[in-house]
């Protein structure tokens, strides 16, 4: 645990009794504060109470007269479409509103580092897409050297519930823009933006201010070093901005859309390849095509980013690629589930929205491609470039009907459930096909979430394997 530092003695509001607000909870009385806690819902509340804290109703006149900070949950709205109740009484208290990563990086560094040969590190990894495996595959290298190394945040532990950090140790955090858009504290060592494109708007209120709840970890972080996908125009702004110069190599860019040249630090992959170039010279390549963990463009951009970042901790090139070679990629993102009759059968449930599934599509051959759900805004309109690898789609759930109406040319059937598409996409799949699960759509419809999604198909996919 990390315990949160400076407010001793003082009462602290949590707001939402989840697994960050509990974790909050905990560190704060860790730490010396007096925290009272509130939830919605009569399931965390009496979670909390189990554990001894003390019930608040925030919800009620002067709840927070003797309240010095409102901790709140990252799901909660602080600002758009809507501030929440509660958060909007605690802002007009004059009451300042953080979240669990604030707390961190508040709470972090301790006197215990002088004794440290070698101080601890954090990098932050946002973006819209690919921060998970990302930041897995950071994780992953650091351990596969033996370097003492924490995963938190959006994936992993909750940021507060950690370990205290040894000497050298590396903490590496997912930041989702949630979170980015209301600590007060961001001050990461090494910080990563990977992509940008529409996601979460109306949180946001519009593609501005998501941007701007990314570029906090940046501009007002000040990273030491900042690794940077230029491949869209945010990146390539927040690139400039960033830099003193065109040799200023504290910012480390990135791309798989076209080779990187200049006098700055560069990373990029073509045709398979990634290529580091600083000053103008090339320092090291890898050939990323037979990394099984790291399938197509995106997990190419994945693997330059941490290239990047674990370069920046100092890691030699060949220690990067052989943990690379290594690393067996993230469950419900291009996750190779088995291979049955010449049949490869890949489950990317987590490829939630168009940009996602695009990317998955763009990975595979002869595609028998799952996909519908609960739809977003366009639907697949947008993925018209990418289908020409498509065989035929099974479309599923909410959206199922009003996928099959953007799909004119592709063939394509209603199955309505994922044991249906499942069996029929296998029936018709023959050898050097890809049965893809790259659902471009939410899981809510018929499944709590895209991991319940991503379970059902490995589970239909072994009852192939393994008929009755």
């Amino acid at each position: 645990m990390i315990p949160v530092r400076g407010f001793d003695e003082q009462v602290v509001a949590v707001l939402g009794l989840g697994r960050s607000g509990l974790a909050a909870a905990r560190a704060l009385q860790a730490g010396g504060a007096a925290p009272v806690v509130w939830d919605d819902g009569a399931e965390g509340r009496a979670r909390a109470e189990a554990e001894g804290f003390t019930l608040r109703d925030l919800t009620r006149p002067g709840a927070f007269e003797d309240v010095a900070c409102l901790v709140t949950s990252p799901g909660i709205p602080h600002l758009f479409p809507k501030p929440n109740p509660v958060i909007h009484a605690a802002l007009e208290a004059g009451v300042p509103v953080d979240n669990d990563i604030g707390l961190f990086f508040r709470s972090f560094a301790t006197q215990d580092w002088d004794q440290f040969d070698a101080l601890p590190k954090v990098v932050t990894v946002t973006g819209s897409n690919g921060k998970s495996t990302t930041s897995a595959l950071i994780h992953h290298c650091l351990t596969h050297t033996g370097r003492n190394s924490q995963l938190a945040g959006n994936i992993g532990r909750g940021v507060l519930d950690i370990d205290p950090p040894e000497n050298g140790g590396v903490v590496v955090l997912e930041l989702s823009s949630y979170q980015t858009d209301l600590a007060r504290a961001l001050t990461p060592d090494i910080a990563v933006f990977t992509n940008l494109s529409p996601d979460h708007l109306d949180r946001h209120g519009g593609m501005g201010g998501y941007f701007a709840a990314k570029r906090r970890l940046f501009a007002e972080g000040g990273p030491d070093r900042a690794v940077i996908g230029v491949d869209e125009e945010p990146g390539l702004f927040l690139a400039g901005q960033m830099a003193e110069g065109p040799g200023d190599d504290r910012v480390i860019r990135v791309s798989v859309a076209r080779k990187l040249a200049g006098p700055g630090w560069n990373v990029h992959a073509r045709k398979g390849f990634l290529s580091e170039t600083r000053k103008g010279r090339q320092l090291a390549s890898i050939d990323l095509r037979p990394i099984s963990g790291l399938p197509g463009t995106h997990n190419h951009q994945n693997a330059c980013a941490a290239y990047g970042a674990l370069r920046a901790l100092g890691l030699p090139p060949r220690t990067i690629e052989a943990g690379f070679a290594s690393f067996g990629g993230l469950a419900h993102r291009s996750q190779t589930i088995a291979e049955i009759n010449g049949v490869r059968y890949v489950n990317d449930s987590k490829a939630t929205n168009v940009d996602s599934a695009a990317q998955a599509l763009k990975a595979f051959k002869r595609i028998r491609w799952i996909a519908g759900g609960l739809g977003k805004d366009g639907g697949i309109g947008g993925l018209g470039a990418e289908l020409g690898n498509v065989e035929k789609a099974y479309l599923i759930g909410h959206s199922a009907r009003d996928f099959a109406l953007q799909l004119p040319d592709t063939p394509h059937e209603i199955c309505e459930t994922l044991e249906v598409a499942v069996a029929r996409a296998a029936d018709d799949a023959t050898p050097g096909d890809t049965v893809l699960l790259a659902p471009a759509a939410a899981s809510f419809d018929q499944f709590p979430d895209f991991e319940k999604r991503g379970e059902a198909f490995i589970a239909l996919v072994g009852t192939l394997r393994f008929p009755d």
